[in-house]
């Protein structure tokens, strides 16, 4: 059951780092005058959350270490917790609409559709919070199974023990 669990946790992942990967994307593509650190350092987490993610899904297949699974989660839930603090942080909580605001914040100032780049990055932000529950869901599942993150195969297969005539 855990393990249906998790691949469910991996998948909502996946959907939360395509989200992010393309709407952080495109607030870099647009920006005429740079980028703040902040908006860099997002798709660098979305760049993680993918590696991670990636070798989440070959780890379900493959006789891997789990503990390295289990500590990648861990750096992924911390990196994608700073990454919404600091997009939040940066934002405000303030209306796209105004054009005041988005003039004036150092993060949505810098596209020729302010508040386009605004809106996206909003949402950027409340996905960055969705991926970190799903990183944090993967890891207590991670620990609870004794480190074994998403292992999908069957348990008797290659395995030596002892056999019924030894008993």
């Amino acid at each position: 059951m855990a393990q249906i669990a998790q691949l469910g946790l991996r998948a909502s992942q996946f959907l939360w780092t395509l989200l992010i990967t393309a709407l952080v994307g495109n607030v870099i593509a647009t920006a005429f005058a740079g980028n703040q650190s902040s908006i860099n350092y997002a798709i660098f987490v979305a760049v993680f959350s993918w590696l991670v993610l990636l070798f989440g899904f070959v780890a379900a297949w493959m006789d891997m270490s789990n503990i390295i699974l289990t500590a990648l989660d861990a750096l992924a839930a911390v990196f994608t917790f700073i990454a919404g603090v600091v997009l939040a942080a940066k934002l405000g909580v303030h209306s796209c609409g105004n054009i005041d605001y988005i003039r004036h914040n150092s993060l949505t100032n810098g596209s020729p559709n302010m508040s386009k780049r605004c809106h996206e990055l909003q949402a950027s932000t409340a996905f960055f919070w969705f991926l970190f529950a799903s990183f944090v869901g993967s890891l207590v599942l991670g620990f609870l199974s004794g480190g074994s993150s998403m292992s999908m195969r069957r348990p008797g297969i290659g395995r030596k023990g002892p056999s019924m005539s030894q008993v």
